[in-house]
């Protein structure tokens, strides 16, 4: 059975090794060569790197009997142009879902949500929604931004794009302790915490401890509506194809 897998999360990680053990030829896709280090190398698993298209996806679901979108949750254009390459295929899509965590601080729509309820307050704010989301927050004074990113070029090229102070970006590589959560926003005086519900995988339960035991104000981007399965639901369902 061949099996192609989007990912470049903690789920597509383990459901791509659980389906190459039980004898399934996997093919995964992630968008960067972070992805690629983090996914590792295993038997009956090909790892390929570089954001897809969706004719560079229509081709590489030539031959493939499952695609499985194990993207992050906040993902929709990849997930909606798999969808889309899925349909026209032929090829049967399972999106694999991230379970959420339990309600915690101010809940907001998106990005730009975010930033408009933050330009009418005060104080330092530590981003950890990724450095594509730091356009959104391009009217809120850049002094007051610390965005949490990974040091790659990419995350390091939007910091300089968005005029972040070169002081003020803290390029490092999770996962992260509620500790050094803790630690961070004490060392720049940070009264703001914007997160996106990454679930446990994604460490949020870390940060929204953290900002609670520092006295820090938790803003949370909702995540998009989806619908999916589980992680033992599609394992099952790719043993019952393979039988």
């Amino acid at each position: 059975m061949n099996i192609l897998i989007f990912g470049g999360t903690t789920e597509g990680r383990e459901i791509s090794h659980l389906l190459a053990e039980r004898g399934a030829q996997v093919l995964v896709c992630v968008a960067t060569e972070y992805g690629r280090e983090e996914q590792g190398k295993a038997p009956g698993i090909t790892v390929l790197t570089g954001r897809k298209d969706r004719t560079a996806i229509l081709s590489l679901l030539e031959g493939a009997d499952l695609c499985i979108d194990a993207t992050h949750p906040y993902a929709e254009n990849i997930s909606r142009t798999l969808r889309d390459a899925c349909d026209a295929a032929g090829v049967p899509l399972r999106r694999l879902l991230r379970r959420e965590s339990a309600a915690d601080g101010i809940q907001v729509a998106d990005a730009p949500a975010a930033a408009a309820l933050l330009a009418q307050e005060r104080g330092n704010i530590l981003l950890t929604t990724g450095s594509k989301e730091l356009g959104a927050f391009s009217a809120i004074e850049p002094q007051r931004l610390y965005p949490r990113v990974l040091p790659s070029h990419e995350s390091l090229s939007a910091c300089e794009a968005a005029g972040i102070p070169h002081r003020n970006i803290l390029a490092m590589q999770g996962p992260f302790s509620q500790e050094l959560n803790e630690a961070l926003i004490r060392q720049y005086h940070i009264a703001w915490v914007v997160t996106k519900d990454g679930g446990t995988a994604g460490g949020f339960p870390e940060k929204a401890r953290a900002a609670e035991t520092t006295g820090a104000e938790l803003i949370v981007l909702c995540r998009p509506e989806d619908q999916g399965e589980d992680l033992a639901s599609i394992v099952k369902l790719c043993e019952e194809m393979m039988r």
